[in-house]
């Protein structure tokens, strides 16, 4: 198991006791139960339904091999070599640079990459590109990120139940019960679903981390995966896509602008800087 796994698993555990934590002192057994079971609920609508959302979203058009003969013989040849269903391949009108994969598992997954990235890539970089996006479906990443978005969505909703319960007198009947009192309360409401929100982006971090391995080891090719890194990065500050900021995270590479965020533990994607570095690593060792 690779340190980035671990840090998944370890991440994960994280938010599961954080939540605990919280549900317990904030919203009591059934306070955090109602919490767990909406941000279940909604969290599970979107990954049923992943595909279908994302793609309508962004107007990707799905296509055949003969409308693409090396893209999606490219995809062809991957799934191969990495023992995955052949998924859906499809192609969205953006000049900005970009690719992700989507599907509630390896039996209903797709592709999408952008007709920016087609012009910009050669085909081993795009090889690399596909890998990248191959390596998340096989590493099931869509179902962590949802585990991740319920137990970080569910802290957030008991912090506003919290909120509410003080505004209209919740809190005082229970205020000797609760070991933090009402100032603990009030910390707790602002510093827990901060905390929910980095740890939610360290997972998201670290499995890109992985992908970029596992993609590059797919592909055969580390340094081709860097040198794509390096275009789209440039490529993506020339061309920010319209994107919706829920969505960021399932692109290769955050497509709002490209710009560095005030901060790399709020962002959901590590430095591009430091993928390429890894990359290089990982050649060498090869």
């Amino acid at each position: 198991m690779g340190a980035n796994t671990l840090k998944t698993a370890l991440f994960l555990t994280v938010l599961t006791l954080l939540f605990m934590t919280v549900g317990g002192l904030l919203g009591g057994s059934s306070g955090m139960m109602l919490a767990f079971v909406l941000a279940f609920g909604m969290n599970m609508f979107s990954y049923w339904f992943s595909d279908k959302i994302v793609l309508k979203m962004y107007k990707a058009k799905e296509i055949s091999e003969t409308e693409a003969p090396e893209l999606y013989n490219i995809v062809k040849r991957l799934t191969i070599k990495g023992d995955l269903p052949m998924p859906k391949v499809y192609v969205i009108q953006s000049p900005n640079p970009n690719a992700f994969a989507t599907g509630r598992n390896p039996e209903h997954a797709a592709v999408a990459v952008t007709t920016g990235i087609l012009k910009l890539l050669d085909n081993s970089e795009l090889e690399g590109v596909l890998g990248h996006e191959l390596a998340h479906v096989k590493g099931r990443d869509i179902l962590i990120g949802t585990i991740a978005a319920t137990f970080a969505g569910a802290i957030m909703m008991l912090a506003n139940m919290a909120k509410w319960a003080m505004i209209f007198g919740g809190f005082r009947d229970n205020d000797n019960r609760n070991p933090l009192g009402m100032i603990g309360v009030i910390v707790a409401m602002v510093l827990a679903p901060i905390a929910a929100m980095l740890v939610q982006m360290a997972i998201s971090r670290s499995r890109e981390y992985i992908a970029d391995q596992r993609g590059a080891t797919l592909s055969g090719n580390p340094l081709a995966l860097a040198s794509a890194l390096e275009k789209i990065s440039y490529g993506v500050k020339k061309a920010p896509l319209n994107a919706n900021q829920a969505t960021a995270h399932m692109f290769i590479m955050n497509p709002l602008s490209g710009k560095k965020n005030m901060a790399n533990l709020f962002s959901t994607h590590p430095p591009v800087e430091e993928r390429i570095r890894r990359l290089n690593k990982q050649a060498k060792g090869l």
